[in-house]
């Protein structure tokens, strides 16, 4: 299983800059000229590519009232199953306007689908990659299916445990994935930071061996911007035109002002991990002459001996190191030397 994978020419993972994914979601609220507007800013803010749900609320429940598809608390208490994934569900005849106008402006677009109908009917459109979402990791036979596409795979991983983790990236790899991430998530919503325990992207790289970002359903960029810190490769943020939309995810997610600051600051954390340096920096260079170094403080006649009193570190920084003042103590001068000269071994007597 390679340690990158490719989506529509850009490459992700461990040495590349953090993988920037918009997810619209339900955040269209049923206008599909919203949705042309959401791919828009997220291009113009910068991310890597816009994602999209692809179900019908038929293919993802049933219509029932009974209370195992009633919703009783959260953002969405009061619907049953069916009328949630009815407001929300992004209608399968906007697929193609939507792969159409996000080709149109340059960016990446794909989608999470919820089955199999839903596989067939992105690539028809050629989508170049596929998300499983967290609450389908635990459909291995979905995740089978869209394995045996070949297209690059992203499984969001909220709510399930290690040995979960696992049966999915196995069913991934039966199917024929070749081009496997992982992301961390937690499954509220919105969620705390503190329950994110971002340690464990770490973890997840290590013991999974895969490229590993982070699904971060948090109220701002703070969880995220850290994650690249701890090796994250990827992060997908809710997208939305408006918090106050009202639609079912609006609450949750980015606007494209902080969309743009997402974009900027994860490109920035990741930047600035660079690599291990012990070296003297570009920016440094011009800043040399403010550290100390040792100067003659008295006129010297040549074959002088260099006294204690003779010299002293002070800034700038053109003479010797200051760690070289009990070697230069007692040595001789080869030639006349003014107050305020640099010490240099070129002047000094060597036995």
């Amino acid at each position: 299983m390679s340690k990158t994978l490719t989506i529509d020419g850009r490459v992700i993972g461990e040495g590349f800059a953090p993988y920037i994914i918009a997810e619209m979601s339900a955040n269209h609220n049923g206008d599909i000229n919203k949705g042309f507007r959401i791919i828009e800013e997220a291009k113009k803010a910068g991310a890597d590519a816009v994602k999209i749900q692809t179900y019908r609320p038929d293919t993802i429940t049933l219509d029932s009232n009974l209370p195992d598809f009633m919703i009783t608390d959260g953002l969405w208490a009061g619907r049953n199953l069916y009328e949630l994934y009815e407001w929300a569900h992004t209608p399968w005849e906007w697929h193609k306007p939507l792969f159409e106008h996000a080709r149109k402006l340059g960016i990446t677009i794909f989608s999470s689908p919820f089955d199999t109908t839903a596989v067939d009917l992105l690539e028809d459109l050629n989508s170049p990659a596929y998300k499983i979402a967290s609450f389908e990791a635990i459909d291995l036979p979905l995740i089978k299916y869209v394995a045996n596409t070949g297209k690059p795979m992203i499984i969001s991983t909220g709510m399930a445990d290690a040995e979960e983790i696992q049966e999915a990236i196995e069913a991934a790899r039966e199917g024929g994935c070749k081009e496997l991430a992982i992301l961390h998530c937690v499954s509220g919503y919105p969620a705390p930071a503190a329950d994110y325990n971002l340690r464990t992207i770490k973890d997840m790289a290590k013991r999974y061996g895969l490229v590993t970002g982070l699904s971060d359903h948090t109220l701002d960029n703070t969880t995220a911007i850290t994650s690249v810190a701890l090796g994250a490769s990827i992060i997908e943020k809710h997208f939305t035109l408006d918090r106050s939309g009202g639609g079912p995810d609006d609450s949750f997610s980015l606007e494209p002002l902080e969309l743009e600051a997402l974009c900027r600051d994860t490109k920035t954390a990741w930047q600035a991990l660079g690599e291990v340096n012990y070296g003297r920096k570009s920016s440094e260079q011009g800043n040399v002459k403010f550290r100390r170094s040792l100067y003659f403080v008295k006129d010297l006649k040549a074959g002088e001996t260099i006294t204690e009193d003779a010299i002293r570190s002070v800034r700038p920084g053109f003479g010797l190191a200051p760690k070289y003042l009990d070697e230069v103590i007692g040595k001789k001068v080869k030639c006349d030397v003014k107050s305020a000269t640099a010490v240099g071994w070129d002047i000094l007597v060597q036995l």
